[in-house]
């Protein structure tokens, strides 16, 4: 292990300290001096621990679906925007790509984020993904006092709770806040940040149980939530790391930015008046009725959803869209959600849903405005129990509750009787061929509603039929 020392920067002894400055120089104090001197400046957290399931658990606001992390390690550079994380997880659940271990391995050196693959090739990630990790590294006790002890570093009084101190350092990320206990150790790290389904968001950083490592004294069970949702939870021991370990590699620093995926919808009409909008990979339907069209399903991003809505408007000129079924809360579905409301669509989803629809529908996005905040509309939401039928004498479509999915236990799927076709998210996703851990909960649906039907139009994967639905619920023996 590289050797490390241990010094107070001098300004912790030199000229007053303003209150802010000193709640600084206390934290440092509290964890035994944080400038390192030596042969580096990386330091290595190991360990264990588990993740939860934002916005893809059973219900809305649950936090119950976990995955086992067996291997945690976080390279962190005190001093440059450089971290690495490697960790292997394991779902504890019914987890759509199957029960086995998943090693994830994430990077980012300055304005180079990166991926590397289960073939150990590393992909360049976008900017704003770059962008997320050097955020993230402020979430580093080391870190933030690092920057917050720097000449010029600017710092402001923080409202805290009664027993605690806090301060915002002015960082090259933005405003991160410190908050330390009556001890001077630091209790968490908070910073504002943005997410695509929730908006304004508050990431936060909690540390427990410090004990003396590296010549330190520093936190060994560390938790990270987004707002009141716990996301990860570690225990974590502490060793020296070389500069190499947080280096990207030289073949992705010198790719070049990826561009974002082009929107790509393509129609087809698998029935007349009844169009699957696909193209990626989520996918969408659109049934017409006399006088008005609903749209199944806005997924995945704003981006998709507005254009899905754009397509489904050209399928019928003069007829308006005007309702947007949301099979479930998960957000790779309901990634556009807010995109529908700012487009005037009336939102039926299972009853459910309903909380989740009116708090989205009600959240800031001032750090990234979105259609709904840029142009606001009022939510008008339906909700359905068991099931509900939409009809305009002479086409009904039936949606049903899929009771006791263990992908969501607020699933929607649609019927059309006449057309005897099926439109469902999840529960059965034919792309990858073989054993499908939901289906067998589908199929007991259509038995027990004696629904006839011929073919299926999945949100994932390509148009299907019931032989394959069938063929998918049976495990290998």
């Amino acid at each position: 292990m590289v050797g490390v020392t241990l010094a107070l920067v001098a300004a912790t002894s030199c000229a007053k300290a303003s209150p802010e400055q000193q709640i600084v120089r206390d934290a440092a104090a509290a964890l035994g001096g944080v400038q390192l001197a030596g042969n580096g400046r990386v330091i290595v957290l190991d360990g264990t621990g588990r993740n939860f399931n934002l916005g893809q658990d059973l219900r809305p606001g649950l936090a119950e679906q976990t995955f086992t992390v067996t291997a945690f390690s976080r390279a962190v550079d005190l001093d440059a925007p450089r971290m690495k994380t490697t960790l292997t997880r394991t779902p504890n659940f019914s987890y759509f790509m199957g029960p086995q271990a998943q090693t994830q391995v994430q990077g980012v050196d300055g304005e180079v984020a990166y991926n590397v693959g289960a073939s150990g090739t590393a992909s360049r990630a976008a900017l704003s993904v770059a962008a997320e990790r050097r955020a993230e590294r402020f979430h580093q006790p080391l870190v933030l006092l690092h920057a917050a002890l720097a000449d010029g570093a600017r710092l402001h009084s923080a409202t805290v709770a009664a027993g605690e101190r806090g301060v915002v350092v002015e960082t090259a990320v933005g405003p991160v806040t410190l908050v330390v206990g009556a001890d001077a150790r630091p209790v968490r790290i908070e910073s504002a940040g943005a997410n695509a389904n929730l908006g304004d968001v508050r990431l936060v950083t909690t540390f427990y149980n410090y004990q003396d490592a590296v010549g330190l004294h520093l936190p060994t069970h560390i938790a990270t939530a987004v707002d009141d949702f716990t996301t990860a939870e570690y225990d974590v021991t502490y060793r020296a790391g070389a500069a190499d370990a947080v280096a990207a590699p030289d073949a992705v620093k010198a790719s070049a930015v990826p561009a974002a995926p082009a929107v790509n919808v393509t129609v087809t009409e698998v029935a007349p008046g009844v169009w699957f909008l696909a193209g990626q990979s989520h996918h969408s339907a659109v049934v017409a009725f006399k006088d008005h069209l609903v749209l199944f399903e806005a997924p995945q991003s704003e981006a998709r959803a507005l254009a899905v809505i754009a397509k489904a408007r050209e399928l019928r000129p003069g007829v308006p869209l005007t309702q947007l079924v949301m099979t479930h809360h998960h957000f790779d579905h309901s990634a556009g959600l807010r995109a529908a409301i700012a487009e005037g669509l009336t939102v039926i989803t299972h009853q459910g849903n309903e909380a989740f629809v009116r708090e989205i529908a009600a959240r800031p996005f001032t750090r990234q405005p979105d259609a709904l905040a840029t142009a606001p509309k009022p939510l008008v939401v339906e909700t359905v129990g068991d099931t509900r039928t939409l009809s305009d004498g002479t086409r009904s479509l039936v949606l049903y509750h899929l009771a006791g999915n263990p992908h969501t236990d607020t699933l929607l799927m649609g019927y059309l009787p006449k057309e005897r076709l099926l439109i469902e998210a999840d529960a059965f996703s034919p792309e990858g061929g073989g054993y499908h851990p939901y289906a067998l909960n589908l199929v007991e649906h259509i038995e027990r509603l004696k629904l006839a039907v011929d073919r299926i139009v999945p949100l994932h994967g390509a148009m299907t039929t019931m032989r394959e639905l069938r063929a998918a619920a049976r495990p290998a023996s």
